[in-house]
């Protein structure tokens, strides 16, 4: 193509330089003015990649590479090495050439002059829940990515002056290897991540302590990079790195991240997987544990309580479960084996209570699905109370409350699960339409403070007056069921009266005074 119609291209983009690259992102042709004073283009970039040009660049010939013959790309902001620990600011924008074809045409725009690298104004770090935050926006929007770590030895013993200087070169070296439009996060004072592109293979530990040195600061590093999986749900991704970071932290394993992050991401997939599997096999028990009416110590209903075959608890595997957004077909599953024993020959009216976690009622699906499968027996649904759980926090309160009042109007009850463990207990109370609550049980573990007798009082008169009924958990002694009872308290649940066993047992060994043989109360 002749050189005239390449500086109509350059013209016409208003541009200060004019490069072309070949579809392995090498600079085929350059042309126009080079970041530093007195630097021709054409012999400092031509041949070169792309990528050495910039002091940030994976992404941005990724964005070049997919423009479309004929159109013009949106400019993308860049930092151009200009010599020796200099850079200067430029756009740059594709405007393919169907002449030219494959190769694309890129003008760049320079926006002040070449700066020293220390001198570079980079937006601050974010801490870790606002990196977690932006995750999902930058997964997916990019493809072939990495989750990185970088520590930092050293940063606490440099004078105050120093150490300032080094944190905003770490913070330049962090935001120049981050993917496009995402931020690197500085998670504890040593601890750094980010997101990068998988095929970046710059050592950003040895970057580092370079610039450290630069600064007469000597620091020690290590960074390590685990690929994120492909072909998982951006969501998904999210909530397995936020549960392996929180698992690292718990166990103390991000002593060493490198493999405590990686072996963490894998194995919450793996339990994912094996979670999804249990779930669609039905391959766990429900369990039923009493709870009686105070007054009287009879069987009034049973909280449906899952069981894995697995030694540890469920308290877990429910906790990933939500994490992953996995709760919602394991909450209806329950459901299902619940309604089975409901149904079973000999259950008379047996009365359960079935969970659900707060996470279930981010959407309709949960509701419709309770309500199809108890659409052939109405008066199955007067036998059957929702326990609201507040591991996962209602996120929707106007939209809970209108799913809530959907199953209330069928006759199926309503129960906020720990209630007094929080502030959530009382917004919940106040704005859900519910039928009872469940006292925490460390409120109920607390009893003998006179304090806490004095709450748990305060919480029974708030309920009464709103004509809702009191159930407490976690009872293991007849003084606490008694003290229960005169604090107002209806309702008792724990191993008092017997533990969750695989068959509903209504005659209770404590059961005082004796009733008859099989005897459940009706709901109040």
């Amino acid at each position: 193509m002749p050189i005239t119609t390449r500086l109509l291209g350059l013209a016409f983009a208003s541009a200060d330089a004019l490069v072309e690259i070949d579809a392995q992102g090498r600079v085929g042709f350059a042309l126009g003015a080079g970041p530093a004073a007195g630097q021709d283009v054409g012999a400092l970039w031509t041949g070169k990649p792309l990528t050495e040009l910039l002091h940030q660049g994976d992404h941005v010939l990724q964005t070049l590479m997919n423009s479309k013959a004929g159109a013009r790309s949106a400019p993308l902001q860049i930092l151009l090495t200009a010599g020796a620990d200099r850079v200067r600011r430029a756009s740059i924008r594709a405007f393919v050439l169907p002449q030219l074809a494959p190769a694309i045409s890129c003008a760049i725009a320079y926006e002040g002059p070449a700066i020293p690298l220390g001198e570079l104004d980079v937006p601050p770090l974010i801490d870790a829940e606002r990196f977690l935050i932006d995750a999902p926006r930058i997964i997916d929007n990019s493809r072939d990515l990495a989750f990185g770590f970088l520590d930092v030895h050293g940063l606490e013993q440099l004078p105050e002056a120093l150490a300032d200087r080094v944190q905003r070169r770490i913070e330049a070296t962090l935001q120049s290897a981050a993917v496009h439009g995402s931020s690197a996060a500085q998670i504890t004072q040593e601890r750094f991540a980010l997101l990068r592109p998988e095929t970046d293979k710059r050592d950003l530990a040895a970057e580092v302590v370079e610039a450290g040195r630069a600064e007469g600061a000597e620091l020690a590093a290590e960074s390590f990079t685990t690929p994120l999986p492909q072909g998982a749900d951006s969501l998904c991704v999210l909530r397995a790195m936020r549960f392996a970071i929180e698992g690292c932290l718990k166990d103390g394993g991000l002593a060493n991240p490198q493999i405590a992050f990686a072996e963490s991401l894998k194995r919450t997939f793996r339990d994912a997987e094996a979670f999804r599997g249990v779930v669609k096999a039905r391959d766990f028990q429900v369990h039923y544990q009493p709870i009686v009416r105070l007054e009287s110590r009879a069987v009034h209903h049973f909280e449906a309580l899952a069981r894995f075959n697995t030694p540890n608890g469920p308290a877990e595997a429910i906790r990933m479960a939500e994490e992953l957004k996995l709760i919602e077909a394991f909450d209806l599953a329950v459901a299902e084996k619940v309604l089975k024993r409901m149904r079973a020959p000999g259950a008379g009216l047996l009365k359960m209570a079935i969970n659900v976690s707060g996470a279930s009622l981010g959407d309709d699906t949960y509701v419709e699905n309770l309500l199809k499968m108890t659409s052939g027996s109405p008066e199955e649904r007067k036998r059957l109370i929702v326990e609201v759980t507040e591991t996962s926090a209602l996120a929707d309160l106007e939209a809970a409350n209108r799913r809530l009042a959907a199953l209330r109007e069928t006759g199926i009850k309503v129960c906020i699960d720990d209630f007094g463990a929080g502030a959530t207990s009382y917004d919940y109370v106040r704005k859900l339409p519910v039928d009872a609550v469940k006292i925490d049980g460390d409120l109920v573990g607390g009893l003998g403070d006179p304090m806490t007798q004095g709450l748990i009082r305060g919480l029974v008169d708030l309920c009464r007056s709103m004509k809702l009924e009191t159930i407490a958990e976690m009872i293991e002694t007849d003084q606490v069921a008694d003290q229960l009872k005169a604090l107002g308290v209806e309702y008792g649940q724990g191993w008092l009266f017997g533990r969750a066993e695989a068959e509903p047992r209504t005659q209770l060994a404590s059961a005082a005074p004796i009733r008859r043989r099989g005897a459940v109360e009706a709901w109040g």
